[in-house]
């Protein structure tokens, strides 16, 4: 013989058996389907932050995708200025370092 479960509805106040909805009022009831919603809102809201993070490409990443071959070049110029600029920061992040380490 199964057990059976008896859920009081929070909406109603009515007692429901082995129901993931309630009876009287249709509130949802079923804690492993309240769990189940839970986790699927999740899975969407970081599968839509993914999406919108492969979409909001920053300048440089956009021009390079451009369909005009000279904003193309531009948006490549602009990257490589970024890197050698990101390069030149990290090698003087590198030498003050050294030399406050002794």
């Amino acid at each position: 013989m199964a057990n059976k479960s008896y859920i009081k509805c929070p909406n109603c106040g009515v007692f429901n058996t082995d129901k993931e909805y309630c009876e009287n009022c249709g509130e949802l009831i079923s804690y492993k389907k309240k769990q189940e919603l839970r986790a699927q809102k999740v899975k969407e809201e970081e599968l839509s932050d993914a999406i919108k993070d492969i979409e909001n490409l920053n300048l440089p990443q956009r021009l390079k995708k451009h369909s005009n071959f000279f904003v193309r070049i531009l948006g490549w110029i602009l990257y490589s200025v970024w890197f050698v600029v990101s390069l030149i920061g990290a090698f003087l992040a590198w030498v003050i370092a050294m030399i406050a380490a002794g």
